[in-house]
């Protein structure tokens, strides 16, 4: 089945609301929160619903630099690494990566650079002067950074870009922030503390970055930045996370956000659940505690009702477009679907049969949690439109044995909620 380009984009013009409910507890049917508007672009297909290998790939290095960076941050934050098995991967250059040889089919249409389009995307305020940006709201990270008006690139002339000199709350503080792009850069950053608001939610003295250059690959991205939702030991800061400091501060009804992530009406609920788009029980799970990561031991994953995984550890990441397995077990997952096979070695891209698209699920001990066809559809493989390219792709990003990092592949089919009082991640169905 191949899905137009068009079909993918998902503008939400909700507005900002609260909802008042029940005390905000895991597994509630209704919490007070707040809802943050959220919208997404196209997919990783082209208009005429191929699959664009360019783009997955670009996101692939992109994914693995960020995660590199994770691992750095918890290796100097901690002295060591989450995961059994957590190598320390290079950073990698998407340039090095078409030297080596990848036979990517190059469109002129839709430059190489041109990859940032799988974002949840929604506007923050930081300082006295409400200065607005468009953020990535990204639950497998931990940082807050902005364009600086400092920024001469050719890149920030089109971004929003913080002036602290415009802000009477604005305060510089010691230490650098560096982050590294999917085209091989690094970009620095200085520190600050200021007022930040989300939604209406506004925390004090928060730490960012306003980083010096933005990378090309950024060009035609709608997002000035990222927010990062994940534990305070994944930052390269070494300060609280925007939302770890509004508990502190006493700015959310509970210490608990939520994500409903669809092609209409997607949103970041703040401070509680939103039972507009889920129906029963939350299924809740411990996180791995001490790991930084929002993460879930002991999963099996399943191909068409036969396990092929067990004991599997998994990240619940918004910031990464599909699933990435330890590659002997993506292989043998599609190992276990007639008609399916490889579409590209290198970058561990596997094809299925359109028309019979397998189940694959994950379980915590409790409900099969299976991928939709839909979310399991990248696009064609080729012009005919029989083979499918699969959203779980075989890939070493490095962060230990037998771990699975589940990106929007996985949380398009769940509503799921992420509690910092309890440790846990809770999943429930959509309506």
């Amino acid at each position: 089945m191949i899905f137009p380009k068009d079909s993918l984009f998902a503008f939400v013009t909700l507005a900002v609301s609260l909802q008042t409910a029940a005390s905000p507890i895991l597994g509630s049917k209704r919490s007070r929160g707040i809802s943050i508007p959220l919208r997404k672009r196209a997919g990783l297909q082209t208009d005429d619903g191929l699959f664009d290998l360019d783009k997955a790939v670009a996101r692939m290095v992109e994914t693995q630099n960020k995660h590199t960076q994770n691992l750095l941050n918890f290796q100097a934050n901690t002295g060591s690494l989450p995961f059994e098995g957590a190598k320390i991967n290079e950073f990698l250059s998407l340039d090095r990566i078409l030297g080596l040889g990848d036979a990517l089919e190059r469109r002129q249409s839709e430059p190489l650079t041109d990859e940032h389009d799988i974002e949840w995307l929604g506007p923050i305020t930081i300082g006295s002067n409400n200065q607005q940006f468009m953020i990535d709201f990204d639950t497998g990270s931990a940082n807050l950074w902005v364009p600086s008006s400092t920024c001469t690139d050719s890149t920030c002339s089109r971004k929003h870009l913080y002036d602290a000199n415009n802000s009477t709350t604005s305060k510089p503080q010691n230490g650098t922030f560096s982050t590294h792009y999917g085209d091989g850069s690094t970009a620095e950053g200085t520190l600050y503390t200021d007022s930040v608001t989300v939604a209406g939610i506004t925390v004090h003295d928060q730490y960012f970055a306003a980083v010096h250059n933005l990378s090309r690959n950024f060009d035609s991205d709608p997002i000035d930045g990222i927010m990062g939702l994940a534990f305070p030991s994944l930052s390269s800061i070494g300060h609280d996370p925007f939302f770890t400091t509004a508990n502190s501060q006493g700015a959310v009804q509970s210490n608990q956000f939520s994500f409903y992530l669809a092609d209409q009406n997607s949103e970041l609920y703040l401070g509680g659940t939103n039972s507009d788009h889920y129906t029963g029980d939350f299924e809740n799970h411990d996180v791995a505690k001490g790991k930084g990561y929002w993460s879930l031991d002991d999963a099996t994953v399943s191909a068409n009702g036969e396990q092929v995984t067990t004991g599997a550890k998994t990240i619940i990441d918004s910031g990464t477009t599909i699933v990435y397995g330890p590659p002997d077990a993506v292989k043998e997952l599609y190992g276990k679907v007639n008609g399916s096979g490889s579409y590209n070695d290198a970058r561990g891209l596997f094809f299925y049969p359109c028309k019979t698209p397998p189940s694959f699920t994950f379980n915590w001990g409790g409900k099969e949690w299976e991928i939709s066809a839909d979310n399991l559809n990248l696009g064609a493989a080729d012009n005919t439109g029989n083979n499918c390219v699969g959203s779980i792709a075989a890939q070493d990003i490095g962060l230990g044995d037998n771990v699975w990092l589940l990106g929007d592949t996985f949380m398009r089919n769940v509503y799921s909620t992420f509690d910092f009082d309890t440790n846990q991640i809770g999943f429930a169905e959509l309506k």
